[in-house]
């Protein structure tokens, strides 16, 4: 992108503001991008300045060590890398969580999940809540960062994926959270839980959205489940409704066009009050139940 020949000592360097707009157009054929706001995260990155102060010092000349730093994170991100590898870091709620590739980019449309929870769970009381495959430790971090009196279970298969989330959890101090690398909910107490929250693969095995934008970088296992896409969602269901207790909770996102084949597994295992909520762009995103308040298992 850049000229990458020796310094011409006569020659100034190039300004923050002259940088970033070569990094905007460079950025721009990527698809799906942000362009500028990429550009400028990314700068931030290899200089250490603040967005608020590359506003400010447009004209400020960089060093040859920022500019080559910078250089290297636009090559990473135009071969198609996702900016959350890059930084090593994704805003989630109200957290910065540390990601990696053995991880999920934890998204917006995610936090839908936390809202719900807090909406339908008692505040107060305490609760036992489980965050099933939670990857980089997403969900769980943001519920115990919101409600100290509920006792929180990050599950997840992959090895990688919980050494990261245990990472999260330590770095805000979250005592009342923990991560256990199992597969879903086998190693679950019966009736143990109050709540199950998860953001599970829901991807078909063939759709060819895996294979465009960050989602080739990212683990397959946490973004493909089965030929429909629904195969952890089944699995997850059937596994709540032994491990929740009487009037358990559970709150599943999933794709925008799921929303119906959801609502029936739901209602297969035995679930009531079934109710689908949409995102932002009002796309269905997430499926909630109960189980009865006596259970018929």
């Amino acid at each position: 992108m850049m000229n990458a020949g020796p310094p011409d000592a006569t020659k100034p360097m190039p300004s923050i503001g002259a940088v970033l707009r070569e990094a905007t157009a460079a950025l721009a054929a990527l698809p799906q991008a942000s362009p500028h706001l990429e550009a400028a995260l990314l700068l931030c990155e290899a200089t250490g300045y603040t967005r608020t102060q590359l506003l400010a010092w447009p004209e400020t000349e960089l060093g040859e060590a920022d500019l080559a730093r910078f250089e290297v994170l636009i090559q990473r991100r135009l071969a198609g890398e996702p900016i959350a590898y890059i930084r090593g870091r994704q805003a989630f709620w109200t957290l910065e969580l540390q990601v990696t590739p053995d991880t999920l980019i934890p998204r917006p449309e995610t936090e839908l999940l936390v809202e719900l929870a807090l909406e339908r769970l008692h505040a107060e009381a305490p609760l036992l809540v489980l965050d099933a495959g939670s990857g980089s430790g997403a969900i769980a971090a943001a519920l115990a960062s919101e409600r100290p009196t509920w006792t929180l279970i990050a599950t997840d298969r992959s090895l990688g994926a919980a050494r990261t989330a245990g990472s999260n959890l330590r770095t805000y101090a979250l005592g009342n959270a923990g991560i256990v690398a199992c597969d879903w909910l086998t190693p679950i107490a019966e009736r143990s839980l109050h709540a199950i929250v998860g953001n599970p693969p829901y991807i078909p095995d063939t759709d060819p959205h895996l294979k465009r934008g960050d989602l080739p970088w990212e683990p397959r296992s946490a973004l493909a489940a089965g030929p429909d896409g629904l195969d952890a969602i089944r699995t997850l269901s059937t596994q709540a409704t032994s491990r929740l207790r009487p009037a358990g909770f559970i709150a599943l996102e999933h794709g925008f066009d799921q929303g119906p084949a959801v609502r029936a597994i739901f209602k297969r295992h035995g679930f009531e009050d079934i109710r689908t909520h949409p995102d932002l762009e009002g796309r269905e995103r997430a499926t909630t139940g109960r189980l009865p308040v006596t259970s018929r298992r």
